[in-house]
């Protein structure tokens, strides 16, 4: 399982065997069954992830209602971009869709081992770059794609997702209800 960050960690540099070493003898990669909560809004959050099986919802809870705001799965980087030095509230809950195994990364953890290893930061700042840009797309299409263009996109982009997820909230992640999202694959079957 280790092996896997460390695949992700080499298409960005060639590590050391030093790097190697030092990134698995501290790695924590931790299981969770569907159904529990990695993180839930209001905990104190100040760790981050990377999935190396498995798939997790964010939501957020509004009047009653569960807004879903991202899907994370293999090989996907879970991050608070909020200073790390200071307390950092989760406003949101993660779920785990299906079971999941998670590397935890601890940001005190991170900051020794960037002091002993200088590298590992450029590398840790080309994640953050890539995952920064990711949530920046998401909100471009949100403002600039109609419903049926998000729709699609995820169709394009994440085909299993609409297979292993309620279609409630992937209606709630596209930002309509389910009942325009109903619509929308009416539509698009209409013109297959």
């Amino acid at each position: 399982m280790k092996e896997k960050l460390i695949r992700y960690f080499s298409n960005i540099t060639t590590l050391t065997p030093a790097e190697i070493n030092m990134l698995t003898s501290g790695m924590e990669v931790k299981h969770f069954d569907a159904g529990n909560y990695v993180v839930k809004a209001g905990q104190v959050h100040q760790n981050t992830y990377f999935v190396l099986e498995g798939l997790l919802r964010q939501f957020n809870n509004q009047d009653g209602n569960e807004i879903t705001t991202h899907f994370y799965g293999k090989e996907d980087w879970i991050m608070s971009l909020a200073p790390f030095n200071q307390p950092n509230f989760a406003t949101e809950n993660l779920v785990c869709v299906k079971s999941c195994s998670l590397v935890i990364g601890d940001e005190t953890k991170a900051q020794a081992i960037f002091k002993e290893y200088p590298r590992l930061e450029t590398v840790a700042r080309a994640v953050m770059e890539k995952v920064f840009a990711s949530q920046q797309q998401r909100m471009q299409t949100f403002l600039t794609n109609t419903p049926e263009q998000r729709y699609l996109n995820l169709l394009a982009t994440k085909p299993d997702l609409l297979q292993e997820v309620p279609q409630y909230q992937i209606a709630s992640y596209l930002g309509i209800t389910a009942e325009s999202l109903s619509r929308i694959r009416k539509r698009i079957a209409q013109k297959k």
